[in-house]
Protein backbone atom coordinates (compact mmCIF):
# COMPACT_ATOMS: atom_id res chain seq x y z
CA UNK A 1 0.00 0.00 0.00
CA UNK A 2 1.33 3.32 -1.37
CA UNK A 3 1.17 5.79 1.72
CA UNK A 4 0.65 8.80 -0.67
CA UNK A 5 -3.06 7.56 -0.54
CA UNK A 6 -3.35 7.24 3.42
CA UNK A 7 -1.50 10.29 3.84
CA UNK A 8 -4.82 11.65 1.71
CA UNK A 9 -7.71 10.50 4.40
CA UNK A 10 -8.91 12.77 7.10
CA UNK A 11 -8.86 10.26 9.66
CA UNK A 12 -4.47 9.71 9.57
CA UNK A 13 -4.10 13.67 8.88
CA UNK A 14 -2.29 13.33 12.30
CA UNK A 15 -0.09 10.46 11.27
CA UNK A 16 3.84 10.90 10.09
CA UNK A 17 5.27 9.01 7.19
CA UNK A 18 6.72 6.44 9.74
CA UNK A 19 3.47 6.00 11.38
CA UNK A 20 1.98 5.79 7.90
CA UNK A 21 4.47 3.15 7.00
CA UNK A 22 3.37 1.20 9.60
CA UNK A 23 -0.53 1.37 9.32
CA UNK A 24 -0.20 0.29 5.46
CA UNK A 25 1.88 -2.76 6.34
CA UNK A 26 -1.19 -3.77 8.29
CA UNK A 27 -4.02 -3.05 5.83
CA UNK A 28 -5.42 -5.15 2.96
CA UNK A 29 -6.33 -4.03 -0.54
CA UNK A 30 -9.40 -5.40 -2.59
CA UNK A 31 -11.22 -5.06 -5.34
CA UNK A 32 -15.11 -4.88 -5.93
CA UNK A 33 -16.55 -5.58 -9.14
CA UNK A 34 -19.83 -3.29 -9.80
CA UNK A 35 -23.14 -4.81 -8.19
CA UNK A 36 -20.62 -6.19 -5.57
CA UNK A 37 -22.15 -6.46 -1.81
CA UNK A 38 -19.25 -5.40 0.62
CA UNK A 39 -21.20 -5.18 3.92
CA UNK A 40 -24.82 -6.80 4.99
CA UNK A 41 -26.76 -4.91 7.72
CA UNK A 42 -26.65 -7.12 10.53
CA UNK A 43 -23.69 -9.41 10.08
CA UNK A 44 -20.53 -9.14 12.14
CA UNK A 45 -17.82 -6.63 11.01
CA UNK A 46 -14.30 -6.35 12.09
CA UNK A 47 -12.61 -4.04 9.44
CA UNK A 48 -12.77 -0.30 8.49
CA UNK A 49 -12.72 0.31 4.72
CA UNK A 50 -11.27 3.25 2.76
CA UNK A 51 -11.96 4.37 -0.17
CA UNK A 52 -9.36 4.10 -2.47
CA UNK A 53 -11.24 4.24 -6.27
CA UNK A 54 -14.69 3.69 -7.14
CA UNK A 55 -18.08 4.70 -5.46
CA UNK A 56 -19.87 2.43 -2.91
CA UNK A 57 -23.75 2.53 -1.54
CA UNK A 58 -24.84 2.66 1.53
CA UNK A 59 -28.48 1.91 2.23
CA UNK A 60 -31.38 0.65 4.15
CA UNK A 61 -33.87 -1.81 2.66
CA UNK A 62 -37.30 -2.36 4.34
CA UNK A 63 -39.07 -5.66 4.97
CA UNK A 64 -41.55 -4.79 1.89
CA UNK A 65 -38.18 -4.46 -0.42
CA UNK A 66 -38.46 -0.30 -0.49
CA UNK A 67 -34.66 1.25 -0.50
CA UNK A 68 -33.33 4.26 1.21
CA UNK A 69 -29.75 5.68 0.45
CA UNK A 70 -27.81 7.35 3.36
CA UNK A 71 -25.04 8.50 1.37
CA UNK A 72 -23.09 7.68 -1.97
CA UNK A 73 -18.83 7.82 -1.12
CA UNK A 74 -15.90 7.95 -2.97
CA UNK A 75 -12.25 8.33 -3.00
CA UNK A 76 -10.87 8.90 0.14
CA UNK A 77 -14.31 8.13 2.51
CA UNK A 78 -14.47 5.90 5.40
CA UNK A 79 -17.09 3.23 6.20
CA UNK A 80 -17.56 0.38 8.49
CA UNK A 81 -15.87 2.45 11.47
CA UNK A 82 -19.28 1.91 14.11
CA UNK A 83 -18.31 -2.10 14.31
CA UNK A 84 -14.88 -1.35 14.63
CA UNK A 85 -16.15 0.54 17.50
CA UNK A 86 -18.46 -1.00 19.50
CA UNK A 87 -18.21 -4.10 17.98
CA UNK A 88 -21.70 -4.66 17.03
CA UNK A 89 -23.68 -5.97 13.87
CA UNK A 90 -23.30 -3.54 10.47
CA UNK A 91 -26.07 -1.02 11.00
CA UNK A 92 -26.26 -0.75 7.03
CA UNK A 93 -25.41 -2.25 3.63
CA UNK A 94 -22.95 -1.01 1.34
CA UNK A 95 -22.80 -2.08 -1.94
CA UNK A 96 -19.98 -1.02 -4.84
CA UNK A 97 -21.73 1.01 -7.75
CA UNK A 98 -19.21 0.74 -9.85
CA UNK A 99 -15.47 -1.15 -9.59
CA UNK A 100 -14.18 -0.31 -6.64
CA UNK A 101 -11.08 -0.44 -4.56
CA UNK A 102 -11.12 -0.40 -0.50
CA UNK A 103 -8.09 -0.46 1.49
CA UNK A 104 -9.25 -2.11 4.84
CA UNK A 105 -7.86 -2.32 8.36
CA UNK A 106 -8.77 -5.22 10.94
CA UNK A 107 -10.68 -4.26 14.26
CA UNK A 108 -7.23 -5.49 16.25
CA UNK A 109 -4.44 -3.09 14.19
CA UNK A 110 -6.77 0.18 14.54
CA UNK A 111 -7.77 -0.09 18.19
CA UNK A 112 -3.71 -0.51 18.59
CA UNK A 113 -3.49 2.28 16.34
CA UNK A 114 -5.95 4.80 18.35
CA UNK A 115 -3.60 3.67 21.72
CA UNK A 116 -0.36 4.80 20.44
CA UNK A 117 -1.84 7.72 18.06
CA UNK A 118 -5.05 8.99 19.79
CA UNK A 119 -5.13 12.21 17.53
CA UNK A 120 -6.98 9.29 15.22
CA UNK A 121 -9.82 9.66 17.83
CA UNK A 122 -10.46 12.88 17.22
CA UNK A 123 -10.50 12.76 13.66
CA UNK A 124 -12.77 9.94 13.96
CA UNK A 125 -15.07 11.61 16.60
CA UNK A 126 -15.15 14.84 13.86
CA UNK A 127 -16.42 12.25 11.29
CA UNK A 128 -18.88 10.25 13.39
CA UNK A 129 -20.41 14.15 14.33
CA UNK A 130 -20.57 15.24 10.47
CA UNK A 131 -22.18 11.97 9.52
CA UNK A 132 -24.61 12.78 12.61
CA UNK A 133 -25.88 16.11 11.21
CA UNK A 134 -26.05 14.95 7.71
CA UNK A 135 -28.65 11.95 9.32
CA UNK A 136 -30.51 14.99 10.89
CA UNK A 137 -30.53 16.99 7.87
CA UNK A 138 -31.88 14.46 5.87
CA UNK A 139 -34.36 13.46 8.68
CA UNK A 140 -35.87 17.22 8.73
CA UNK A 141 -35.80 17.36 5.21
CA UNK A 142 -38.20 13.91 4.81
CA UNK A 143 -39.98 15.63 7.54
CA UNK A 144 -40.55 19.09 6.51
CA UNK A 145 -39.70 19.64 3.04
CA UNK A 146 -41.56 19.61 0.07
CA UNK A 147 -40.26 16.80 -3.18
CA UNK A 148 -39.03 19.84 -5.05
CA UNK A 149 -36.85 20.65 -1.87
CA UNK A 150 -35.63 17.86 -0.85
CA UNK A 151 -34.42 16.83 -4.17
CA UNK A 152 -32.66 19.96 -4.58
CA UNK A 153 -31.34 19.21 -1.44
CA UNK A 154 -29.42 16.01 -2.28
CA UNK A 155 -27.76 17.66 -5.25
CA UNK A 156 -26.78 20.32 -3.05
CA UNK A 157 -24.99 17.45 -0.63
CA UNK A 158 -23.75 15.45 -3.14
CA UNK A 159 -22.55 19.01 -4.68
CA UNK A 160 -20.66 19.50 -1.32
CA UNK A 161 -19.57 16.07 -1.14
CA UNK A 162 -18.25 14.89 -4.89
CA UNK A 163 -18.40 17.68 -7.01
CA UNK A 164 -15.84 19.89 -8.52
CA UNK A 165 -16.21 24.04 -9.37
CA UNK A 166 -15.92 25.34 -12.78
CA UNK A 167 -17.04 28.37 -14.41
CA UNK A 168 -20.57 27.65 -14.78
CA UNK A 169 -21.41 26.17 -11.26
CA UNK A 170 -20.57 22.82 -9.18
CA UNK A 171 -20.19 19.89 -11.45
CA UNK A 172 -21.25 16.08 -10.31
CA UNK A 173 -18.72 14.14 -13.14
CA UNK A 174 -20.59 10.68 -12.59
CA UNK A 175 -24.98 11.87 -10.54
CA UNK A 176 -26.68 9.26 -9.41
CA UNK A 177 -29.08 7.37 -11.42
CA UNK A 178 -33.11 8.94 -11.31
CA UNK A 179 -34.15 5.90 -8.92
CA UNK A 180 -30.71 6.46 -6.53
CA UNK A 181 -31.82 9.97 -6.14
CA UNK A 182 -35.67 8.97 -5.26
CA UNK A 183 -34.05 6.60 -2.60
CA UNK A 184 -32.16 8.86 -1.61
CA UNK A 185 -34.91 11.78 -1.20
CA UNK A 186 -37.84 9.79 -0.54
CA UNK A 187 -39.81 9.90 -3.97
CA UNK A 188 -40.09 7.83 -6.87
CA UNK A 189 -38.03 7.60 -9.87
CA UNK A 190 -40.83 9.33 -11.98
CA UNK A 191 -41.20 12.60 -9.62
CA UNK A 192 -37.48 13.10 -9.73
CA UNK A 193 -37.35 12.80 -13.71
CA UNK A 194 -40.24 15.61 -13.39
CA UNK A 195 -38.26 17.63 -10.66
CA UNK A 196 -34.69 17.56 -12.87
CA UNK A 197 -36.96 18.75 -15.81
CA UNK A 198 -38.25 21.57 -13.92
CA UNK A 199 -34.81 22.49 -12.62
CA UNK A 200 -33.52 22.56 -16.00
CA UNK A 201 -35.97 24.37 -17.97
CA UNK A 202 -35.66 26.98 -15.09
CA UNK A 203 -32.11 26.98 -15.76
CA UNK A 204 -30.86 26.23 -12.05
CA UNK A 205 -29.16 22.91 -13.24
CA UNK A 206 -27.79 21.31 -16.49
CA UNK A 207 -28.12 18.05 -17.41
CA UNK A 208 -25.59 16.34 -19.91
CA UNK A 209 -24.80 12.42 -20.44
CA UNK A 210 -23.90 11.12 -16.11
CA UNK A 211 -23.04 14.84 -15.57
CA UNK A 212 -25.27 17.52 -13.93
CA UNK A 213 -24.12 21.02 -13.28
CA UNK A 214 -25.47 23.23 -10.48
CA UNK A 215 -25.34 26.49 -11.80
CA UNK A 216 -24.21 29.76 -10.26
CA UNK A 217 -26.46 32.22 -9.53
CA UNK A 218 -25.34 34.24 -12.07
CA UNK A 219 -25.87 32.00 -15.04
CA UNK A 220 -29.81 31.45 -13.97
CA UNK A 221 -32.07 31.57 -17.01
CA UNK A 222 -34.95 32.52 -14.69
CA UNK A 223 -33.41 34.19 -11.28
CA UNK A 224 -36.42 34.69 -8.74
CA UNK A 225 -37.48 38.10 -8.24
CA UNK A 226 -35.69 40.05 -5.52
CA UNK A 227 -37.53 42.34 -3.33
CA UNK A 228 -37.12 45.97 -3.42
CA UNK A 229 -35.49 47.97 -0.78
Amino acid sequence: MDISFLRQVALFAGLHDEQLRALAKVTLTRAFPKESIIILADEEGDALFLIAKGQVKVSLVSEDGREVILSLLGPGAVFGELSLLDGKPRSANVVATEDTELVMLRRSDFLQLLHRVPQIAISLLAELAARLRKTDRKIEGLALLDVTSRISETLLQLASEQGSDTPQGVLLRNRPTHQQLANMSGTTRETVSRVLKRLEAQGYISCKNRTITILREENWKDPPARPRP
